[in-house]
Formats: structure tokens, sequence, C-alpha cells
């Protein structure tokens, strides 16, 4: 009897110490996936579809069959290169042919895995004279830890040689990189947070949960706005974000902005400003997964506020601004592509935009719902179409057009 009251005693006060802790990891921990939904495999195509805007499109099929694509870009002469995020290479599509002999492998200490890999490709803005393809991946460090890296290699006109390392995070930093050529032609990398910890998003002295500039060979350019001050590397230029999970550039102001995924909600459309503080995780729209509100407050003073924001979350990624007259009615506006929303897989939707003369959100629009799909990545090409990945095991690279043309 001594003993079996002992022992609830020792129990009870290991749970009593515990119990906290549990708490807050059970609160913080990822959310058991929804797998109760059948999805079927998307068709051959073509899709038409009505939109708000009164202009029909039409959406192919260019390919099927990537490994997880996560981004894509394009080269002068109209081909196109996408990475596979869990193959670790990247792909080479001529006249919607996807070739079968990757133009590059992971590169050397790549981490690939279900949720790690080859991830964000761009190439150099005076790709004429400087033929370089920028890449962004997870890279093993010596002693089995981990961190972002970007890559560049040359292009030589039919694959890509000399890849090396520019630049390398800090050990620690992992999962997604996006990557930007700004319109003062620097390299500008946004870095993921895994946490919800407040620590890694204010403190400036890491990278996580920012905004980098970086000069196209990977040095930090003198003109950053921490360069010199105290307690801040001089790679930053914007923190106190979460998930830079898209970025893109205005082409008529020249300004920088960026998506930004909350855990469970709050996921945000934020301008990126010079030395901006975004906010995450002391100022939050959204909850954390498990349920609870991930903040006290919605704004903070010394904190900007999003443009647009998500509740519940819709899992935003890739973003672009659409310039061409191919499809009149949408010029201005903004896609992004978004993997899935309230927690529930298959309910990936192309997000389109529109903008007043303020750059204030006026119409907001689903699209693609019915393919049931993680959208990835959304991108303007070269014919002024729009292109959309599908982050699947048989992943798509898919083409919105006008349904007349």
């Amino acid at each position: 009897m001594v003993y079996r009251l002992n022992k609830y005693l020792r129990t009870s006060l290991m749970l009593t110490v515990l119990l906290p802790s549990l708490l807050v990891a059970a609160e913080n921990a990822p959310p058991q996936r929804a797998d109760g939904l059948h999805i079927d495999p998307v068709g051959q195509g073509p899709f038409y579809y009505d939109t708000a805007e009164d202009m029909d499109i039409r959406v192919r099929v260019v390919a099927r069959g990537l490994n997880h694509p996560w981004s894509m870009t394009w080269l002068p002469d109209g081909s196109a290169l996408v990475t596979e995020k869990n193959s670790g290479t990247i792909r080479r599509i001529i006249n919607d042919e996807l070739q079968d002999d990757p133009v590059q492998g992971a590169p050397q200490g790549a981490v690939v895995s279900q949720y790690k890999g080859l991830l964000d490709i761009v190439v150099h803005p005076d790709f004429a004279n400087e033929p370089y393809v920028y890449m962004s991946y997870n890279k093993s460090l010596p002693g089995g830890n981990e961190a972002i890296a970007v890559a560049r290699g040359s292009w030589n006109g039919s694959s890509i040689v000399g890849t090396e390392d520019i630049f390398v995070g800090q050990e620690g930093t992992t999962n997604g990189v996006r990557l930007l050529f700004g319109p003062d032609d620097m390299l500008y990398v946004g870095v993921y947070v895994t946490t919800d910890n407040p620590e890694p998003n204010f403190h400036t002295d890491i990278q996580k949960g920012k905004i980098l500039r970086l000069s196209p060979d990977g040095s930090i350019p003198d003109d950053n706005p921490f360069v010199g001050r105290e307690g801040y590397l001089p790679e930053i230029y914007s923190y106190g974000h979460r998930t830079p999970t898209g970025i893109t550039m205005h082409q008529e102001t020249g300004e920088i902005w960026a998506t930004e995924m909350g855990p469970n909600g709050g996921d945000e459309l934020n301008r990126i400003q010079r030395g901006g503080n975004y906010g995450w995780p002391l100022v939050s729209l959204g909850r954390s997964y498990g349920g609870a509100w991930q903040s006290e407050r919605f704004q903070m003073e010394g904190t900007l506020n999003p443009v647009a924001f998500w509740v519940p979350g819709v899992s935003v990624t890739g973003l672009t601004f659409y310039t061409s007259d191919e499809i009149p009615q949408w010029q201005g506006d903004l896609f992004i592509a978004a993997m899935q929303k309230g927690q529930i897989p298959g309910t990936g939707q192309l997000v389109r935009i529109k903008f007043n003369a303020d750059g204030d959100e006026i119409r907001q629009e689903s699209l693609l719902g019915d393919l049931r799909q993680r959208f990835r990545d959304v991108k303007q090409g070269p014919d002024g179409r729009l292109y959309v990945l599908t982050d699947e095991d048989d992943g798509l690279l898919l083409r919105i057009e006008p349904a007349g043309k």
C-alpha cells in the first residue's frame, strides 16, 4: 500500500512538472492529417472555366510525372527548367515536352527527403553575359547537421555545369528557401522558420524568419540596411517573418512582395520594406496548430501589417503579378499558389487578387480547386500565359490561357 501510494505521488509530481511543457508541445505540434477524402488523378484535359472577370480560360497539362516539383524558370530560348524537390534534380521542358534526362543532379551534400531537397530556381538577370542558374537546397553539414544553401552553375546550352555553393546558411536553417532577383539585381533569399517559438524571429543575430539580401556572387552588399549595426546580421533585409513561402517583384513599382505561411491560419501577403519588422509571432492573425490564437494581439507598434491574410489558412506559396495582355482582364492582378485550405488535403487552389489604384485588395477569386492539387508555384511564362506547378507524387505543369486562342 505504501509502495503504491509512493508510486502515485511520484507519478503526480512528474505530471505536475512535465504537463506544462507537454501542453506547449501539443499546442505547437503539427496536426494529424485528415486523409478521409478520395482524390482522383488529374485527367488529360484540357479543362475549361468561367472566371469572375468575364473571361473564359483553358487549362492544359503541359507535363506530368514530375517528382514533387517546387519551382520553375525560363531560359532565353523559351525552354523551362523545373526543380524536383524529392529527386533533387532539375528537368527541362522544350516545346511542351518533358525531357528524360535531367540537366542537373542534386548539388553535392544535398539532403533529399519527403520535406527537403532541391527547392527554388532563378537565372541571373543579365543572363546573356552572366549565364548563371541559381538554385536553393537543403545541405548536409559535418557532424550530421543541416542548413540551407544557395548554389549557382553555368548554363552551357544543354546542361548546368560547374555548380558551386555561393551561400550556406547558419546551422539549423532548413526546409524551404525562396529566391528572387530584385530591381537592384541583388539576390533576395527568404528563410523559413520551423518552430513557433518567438526566439528565432525577433532575434536579429540569426537567419531564421528573415529575408536576406545578397550580391549575385553570394557576398553581402555594403548598402544592406543593417550593415555595421550591432546585434544584426548584415545580410538581413527584413525580419519578423515565419515562413516566406513565395517572393516576387511588382514590375511597375519595383516593390518586393512575399507570401508568408502561418501555422494553422494567419497566412499573409506582405509588401517587403527595407529593414521592416513583420511581427511574427508576437503579432499574428492566425491560430497555432492546436487551435488557440497564435498571439494575444493582431497589431503592434513598430511592425508592418499584411496586405491580405487568410483565416483559415490556405497554405500560400509561390506568387506572381500578371502583366500580359493575353488575358487583359487579369492585367495587374496577383496570383498565389495555395496548397490546402484549413489543413484539409485536396483543397489547394490558385488565388487571384485584384487591387485598386492604392494597392488595396478589392476582389479575390479561387481557381482550379476542382483539380484538388497542392499548388506550389505560379509564374508568367515568356508567352504571356500563366504556368502552375502541383507538388504531388505525379506532379503537373499546367498552362492557363484564353479559351478562344
